[in-house]
């Protein structure tokens, strides 16, 4: 049952996380649109899918807001109750720290648990469809925009060139229009004025062009036997698909097999399916290298015996081969290992492939429990921390936060690397951060219990003068 002083504590702690999970989503995904702007500058993006996207990098950020927030939310809070001596009150009723924080620690392992049902079942989903959507927005095209002066190539096909443009933004003066068929002859307009416009669904841009030419070259051989005709005009409309400028949907069944898109049973799955092409590869190596190596069907049980066979030794192989049949059977022999060399590189390839997406699918696997498990651990941390520095506010409950936080992303990078990289096991190198911050929290815990002064610049004033009377002393 919980009690007042837990409510007390579950109300001071939900405040804080709220705020901070808030302010680390909004970083994250400022940095996010940061690092892509170059990329969605000039593309004519519309609202919809501006929220859209804006929508699907907050979701993918979850992993990395929550234990963040779970981090700094615990200092602040305990370091408020500290700073404002709540703390001291609930010592001095005998009430002891992890009886203070049981039922915080409820509340942040219904919070793993959480983060680990949204890891496994909505963050795959929503990094698909942000992987397609961030993909189809950097192909696609600039929005159509033509320039006095300036050759605008991102038509697909044309060439377009306006010497003028009025205010109006559609009239338009020594017009240039270079056509591509897609063979070697170039189409060309030239046009003294003309007006420039969208069709009514958008799709086709309309130039209807006055008193100008068109250059047309005809014919499959030599310059010298094709055909340039000239036509002049005095009106003359011409229609360019904007269709190269839209943006196409990327098919999601592309992506989909990437290991960050896939739950934790896909992945368990596809980890056994590898496994499998491995062990199936080893035996293709022994069933490709028999009909290259003939005396393979004819060996028996009995060639692992050294005495089996009586032999005389020769220092040259040659002396056992006629004359008559050398030349052949080196050819032979020299055929046969390079059939046999380019069988095992393949395969080998092929097998070295296999195990860097088995160990990709395993990195992704453990990542699953160690971002959840993040969210515990980090409060674990961040609780005695609070209670110990007694600050609250964002100031030095702040700093603690970005340095432990740092620790574990770091931590947790140079794992993934070097697990990657085959230095050490998936296991070892995800589960390397968890290792490292597990007994800093039990230490933290330890010293919390125990009123420790370990960020107390007092304590260590006072202990340095202390050392500093015993030199003088001596």
């Amino acid at each position: 049952m919980f009690k007042k002083l837990d409510i007390l504590i579950v109300r001071s702690f939900i405040g804080p996380f709220i705020a901070t999970f808030l302010i680390a989503e909004f970083i994250l995904t400022m940095q996010f649109f940061w690092l892509y702007l170059d990329d969605m500058i000039g593309k004519g993006l519309n609202l919809f899918l501006l929220l859209r996207l804006i929508w699907l990098v907050i979701i993918s950020w979850i992993p990395m807001a929550l234990p963040l927030a779970m981090l700094l939310s615990s200092i602040m809070t305990f370091g408020n109750l500290g700073e404002t001596f709540e703390i001291v009150a609930i010592k001095a009723a005998g009430i002891s720290l992890l009886r203070f924080i049981k039922p915080l620690i409820v509340v942040a392992s219904f919070i793993t648990i959480g983060a680990f049902l949204c890891l496994n079942y909505f963050i795959p989903i929503s990094i698909l469809k942000l992987e397609t959507l961030k993909h189809d927005i950097i192909v696609k095209k600039p929005a159509f925009d033509i320039k006095e002066g300036v050759f605008y190539t991102k038509l697909s096909g044309y060439v377009i060139k306006v010497g003028k443009k009025e205010k109006d933004d559609s009239t338009i003066c020594n017009v240039i229009i270079f056509e591509n068929n897609g063979s070697l002859h170039e189409n060309i307009i030239v046009a003294k004025s003309g007006v420039m416009k969208l069709t009514s669904d958008k799709k086709f841009l309309e130039f209807i062009l006055i008193d100008g030419c068109r250059y047309e070259e005809k014919g499959r051989g030599s310059a010298l036997q094709n055909d340039y005709i000239r036509m002049g005009f005095t009106r003359y409309s011409k229609l360019l698909d904007l269709s190269s400028l839209q943006l196409s949907k990327t098919n999601e069944n592309t992506l989909e097999k990437t290991a960050k898109m896939l739950s934790v049973r896909q992945i368990t799955y596809t980890l056994d399916s590898l496994d499998k092409n491995k062990k199936s590869i080893a035996e293709k190596v022994v069933e490709q290298s028999k009909p290259v190596f003939a005396f393979n069907s004819f060996r028996d049980t009995g060639w692992l015996k050294k005495d089996t066979f009586k032999y005389k030794t020769t220092k040259d192989f040659g002396g056992l081969i006629p004359d008559s049949v050398k030349s052949l059977v080196y050819q032979n022999t020299l055929s046969s290992i390079n059939i046999a060399n380019a069988n095992i590189t393949t395969s080998c390839n092929v097998y070295k492939i296999t195990s860097d997406a088995q160990s990709s699918y395993s990195i992704e696997w453990h990542t699953r429990f160690t971002f959840s498990l993040a969210c515990l651990v980090l409060f674990l941390i961040g609780a005695p921390l609070g209670s110990i520095i007694r600050k609250g506010g964002l100031g030095t409950p702040l700093v603690f936060a970005i340095a432990f936080f740092a620790i574990f992303h770091l931590l947790n990078t140079f794992g993934k690397k070097i697990a990657e990289q085959g230095v050490v096991s998936p296991f070892v190198g995800v589960w390397l951060s968890t290792f490292v911050l597990v007994p800093i929290a039990i230490f933290l815990t330890y010293k919390a219990l125990r009123d420790s002064q370990l960020f107390n610049s007092e304590f260590y004033f006072r202990l340095f003068r202390t050392i500093k009377a015993k030199f003088k002393k001596a």
